[in-house]
């Protein structure tokens, strides 16, 4: 057998082989070959179950086919691509419509190729879907209090309807391609804290947070969060989330009151030590699943008592009231902070090295040293010393952080207060001021 032999047998395999419908005619139309799908695909088209002409077959429903061929002037190249083709088949009484899908190429100034391929299903489909988005933009349109939106695996928003631009006030171009924490107050989260509510939404079937978010203007209000995945049959960077933002600045009150019931510190109104613990144990499960740092900064304010035996315990009161409120100026929304007991105060600062942990604990104490309270007519001056550690060196647990912190803080105290020191795995300490 010659090799055009071959190839023509190759050729004629391929045809019959081929999932989709392949037909080759001549210039006018003729029928020349072509294989069973095809043939399956257009019998439902003709008349008295003759097909000769590909042009006469589909006349009914692409009656301008002919011209086409005739008006495409070039040697050869595409005439048409995934025209959509529909008519009615079935027995009668009992007809279906179905759908075609025919691109029909030029092969040369003789020969041309037609592929056909059953798009029934697709149709159906993409039917089903605007249906749906028609439903669901019925629904964003009639709402005020929700905005839902999608977000792909990298946090970024991907879509704009009408209820994001009537809760949040955000135009289209403002937030298209930019992370979700838009909505959120500026230091409300990390770049790792919106990687793990992903994460969570996919392990879990859901992430629920309720959160501080704010407005295009910068007012905030009260809301709930909910991420849920969109699942589909692509890789991971192909995932998508549905992010839904919740008004309930109504509920605030409610819940704020439950909620400073538990886990509020009485006086300061900072979180207490069961808050405290159970958010940095939310951290380090979180660590667990990807690596990152957590530092911790023990404060304690200094000669607390003799502010006390001089000035009265009201006074102390005050002084511990004022150093929680710089506590809440000087550090992020995403720190967790917390009056430990007495004079003594902590912040967990997630995603936070040692370095960066000891310029914000300077920070403040230097902000402290530099701002007396004044009380009733009194104006007290006040220090603090801080100790700072971070998960180095085999810290895998809160305890064992809070040991090096308080290490740290006992060692500023005993150079002589109103410093700061660090936990080291090298020195053991270092005293930074």
């Amino acid at each position: 057998m010659t090799r055009l032999e071959d190839e023509y047998e190759a050729l004629i395999q391929f045809l019959y082989l081929a999932p989709v419908g392949l037909v080759q005619l001549e210039h006018d139309g003729g029928i020349m070959m072509l294989n069973p799908v095809s043939a399956q695909l257009l019998m439902p088209m003709t008349q008295n179950g003759e097909l000769t002409n590909l042009f006469d077959a589909l006349s009914g429903v692409a009656p301008d086919l002919r011209q086409r061929c005739a008006a495409f002037t070039a040697p050869h190249g595409r005439i048409c691509d995934a025209l959509r083709l529909q008519f009615s088949a079935g027995t009668p009484g009992k007809k279906d419509t179905q759908f075609l899908s025919l691109s029909l190429l030029k092969l040369d100034d003789s020969r041309l190729m037609a592929v056909l391929e059953d798009i029934t299903g697709q149709v159906r489909r993409e039917e089903i879907l605007s249906r749906n988005k028609a439903w669901l933009n019925a629904i964003l349109a009639g709402i005020s209090d929700y905005a839902v939106m999608s977000i792909n695996s990298e946090g970024l928003v991907e879509d704009w309807n009408d209820s994001i631009g009537r809760l949040t006030g955000w135009g289209e171009g403002e937030i298209l391609g930019q992370p979700y924490d838009r909505f959120f107050m500026p230091g409300a989260s990390t770049p790792d804290a919106l990687t793990d509510r992903l994460r969570e939404a996919e392990d879990c079937g859901w992430s629920l947070r309720e959160v501080q978010c704010r407005r295009h203007d910068g007012t905030p209000f009260f809301a709930s969060t909910l991420i849920v995945p969109v699942h589909s049959a692509g890789p991971t960077s192909d995932r998508r989330y549905c992010l839904v933002i919740r008004n309930i600045a109504d509920k605030k009150e409610a819940l704020e009151s439950q909620f400073k019931a538990a886990y509020c510190d009485y006086l300061t109104g900072l979180p207490n030590r069961r808050a405290f613990f159970e958010e940095a144990q939310r951290e380090f499960d979180r660590m667990q699943i990807v690596p990152r740092h957590i530092s911790l900064i023990l404060f304690d304010a200094d000669n607390f008592k003799r502010i006390n035996d001089r000035y009265g315990h009201p006074a102390g009161d005050a002084v511990l009231c004022d150093l929680a409120d710089r506590m809440r100026q000087s550090f992020r929304m995403v720190d967790s902070l917390c009056r430990m007991g007495g004079e003594e105060f902590a912040v967990l600062l997630p995603s936070t090295d040692l370095d960066a942990a000891l310029a914000g604990a300077e920070r403040f104490r230097q902000l402290v040293e530099s701002q007396p309270v004044t009380f009733d007519g009194e104006v007290i001056a006040y220090s603090v010393s801080g100790g700072v550690a971070t998960n180095e060196a085999g810290c895998i647990d809160i305890d064992e952080l809070i040991k090096r912190a308080d290490r740290a803080l006992y060692e500023a105290k005993q150079k002589g207060r109103n410093r700061i020191c660090a936990w080291d795995q090298r020195t053991e300490l270092k005293v930074v001021a």
